[in-house]
């Protein structure tokens, strides 16, 4: 067998990482070798892999459900915004350079024959290659230059499913639309739908899935209902709750809650860091944008960032900067956050800004370097054995201050100064001694003496047995003989054509 299929969305977020994690996972779990692809990502939320490539978060939680390390093969061309016209462009795990959105489409042929050829090696290793899609495969606008929705399904004619986000509503015209804003060719590698996070009584919602099969010949191969427990890994801080919270928060271990405060930077990277805190009882964490939110919080973090220099500006403006300082409590600075909290930022790659001033909580200059670090150290730090992975331009030139983690060769990374800490290593929190004795630490900083962290929370059992609920979806709720019929033989013959699909463009 050497198949693929690709799965599409008809929005951002509407639940095409969540489903290519449970097909990889069901397919996985039946003895099928698979893996995951995506050939353009367009996320700051990255991982390093084994070989020091650098991939999107989605694709390596997606090869963990395949039971794979992650690769620069499952994402082979990867865009990591910097500002609103402007990212940078990673292929097969290096950094190549910046582009804007105009200029990136005269790359996009010699990009496309590396996702091809990328794709075609994967399907000679594997039983099954699943590859998700990016945004919408109906942005028109685009698909001129699509190289990661139909038109790599066309190159590499592979079969369609396309899923929409019942929960946002209109589900249905998101569905029908985006089959009828494709041209007939495309149309037909559409082989079927599935709806997503459904709450409610399934008999309300089959006709209507009766009623979308008459007008597109297509069946709705599965209704994936809506699970509290589906929040680790968002592939972007825009899919955590409207009200900021992350997670879902549970009762205390101890006496007292600890309250976390996440600055949600407008270019933010690797927001996940944070997830591991937020699977801990009694931690209750929530991303903020304005100084009244860090008011009531015991601990502060300044997660990653795209563009540090620019953001340490938006710290300023927006009087988080001044908050941050006059806080009083523990902070944790991660990457960028880590970076802003030091004395100076020399940036001479991102911003081109020169020295800019940092917020001054801990001794350190940082200067960037035009080579990115990719990394995945080890270490010990608080007593603990650590792991964690680097994404970064910056690189510490004066340390001033006690390290807080200790190297195997002995030398410090980070750094800490009483209630302030920062680290350019991401997954840190993912390590469970080690976050549990951080917890501590930020507990006795903040005043929280009645706050005890759990014994027993194992970070990486959540994710994988999250990754176990989504492989059960899969088989619970999607018509599981047709997705194979669609991996074996393709998207059936003969499907109708929805207008307005072949109509003369308007002048």
């Amino acid at each position: 067998m050497r198949s693929a299929v690709l799965v599409a969305g008809t929005t951002s977020d509407a639940g095409k990482s969540v489903l290519a994690a449970g097909l990889c996972r069901w397919l996985t779990r039946r003895g099928v070798r698979t893996a995951p692809f995506k050939a353009q990502n367009m996320s700051n939320n990255s991982v390093v892999t084994p070989d020091g490539g650098e991939i999107g978060r989605a694709q390596a939680v997606q090869a963990a459900a395949c039971g794979l390390e992650p690769s620069v093969r499952f994402n082979p061309v990867l865009l990591k915004p910097g500002g609103d016209r402007s990212s940078q462009v990673v292929v097969l795990g290096r950094a190549v350079g910046e582009v804007s959105a105009l200029s990136y489409r005269e790359r996009k042929a010699e990009l496309f024959r590396t996702v091809l050829a990328t794709l075609d090696g994967l399907r000679d290793d594997f039983e099954v290659v699943v590859c998700e899609g990016a945004g919408s495969p109906a942005e028109i606008n685009l698909r001129a230059h699509d190289i990661a929705n139909m038109g790599l399904a066309r190159a590499a004619d592979l079969p369609v499913l396309v899923v929409g986000d019942i929960d946002r509503g209109g589900v249905f015209a998101h569905l029908f639309g985006t089959l009828a804003l494709l041209d007939p060719a495309d149309q037909a590698l559409v082989g079927g739908f599935v709806v997503n996070k459904f709450r409610g009584d399934p008999a309300l919602l089959e006709p209507g899935l009766r009623q979308l099969r008459a007008l597109t010949g297509r069946p709705v191969l599965g209704v994936l209902p809506w699970r509290e427990e589906l929040w680790l890994d968002a592939e972007d801080s825009l899919s955590y709750a409207a009200d900021g919270v992350i997670g879902r928060p549970e009762p205390p271990h101890g006496d007292r809650w600890l309250r976390v405060a996440v600055v949600r930077l407008p270019r933010i990277s690797n927001a996940t860091d944070v997830e591991a805190l937020a699977c801990e009882p009694g931690v209750s964490v929530r991303f903020v944008t304005e100084p009244s939110r860090l008011a009531d919080a015991d601990l502060v973090v300044v997660p990653g960032s795209k563009a540090t220099v620019a953001d340490l500006r938006w710290l300023r403006a927006t009087g988080l900067a001044d908050a941050i300082a006059a806080h009083g409590g523990p902070v944790l600075g991660i990457c960028g956050g880590f970076q802003m909290l030091g004395r100076t930022v020399e940036d001479a790659v991102e911003s081109r800004a020169g020295v800019v001033p940092g917020l001054g909580l801990l001794d350190v200059d940082v200067r960037f370097e035009v080579d990115k670090t990719l990394n995945r150290p080890r270490g010990h730090a608080f007593g603990e054995p650590v792991t964690g992975y680097e994404i970064h331009h910056g690189v510490v030139t004066r340390n001033g201050e006690q390290g807080l983690i200790t190297l195997p060769d002995g030398a410090p990374e980070g750094a800490v100064r009483g209630r302030v800490a920062g680290t350019h290593w991401h997954g840190l929190l993912e390590n469970d001694g080690f976050r549990r004795a951080f917890l501590r630490w930020a507990a006795g900083h903040a005043d929280r003496e009645g706050f005890t962290p759990a014994p027993d929370v194992d970070f990486a059992g959540r994710r994988a047995a999250q990754l176990d609920l989504l492989g059960d979806l899969v088989a619970d709720h999607l018509d599981t003989d047709a997705v194979w019929a669609l991996l074996e033989k393709g998207s059936p013959p003969g499907l109708p054509v929805i207008p307005p699909a072949g109509a003369p463009p308007v002048a």
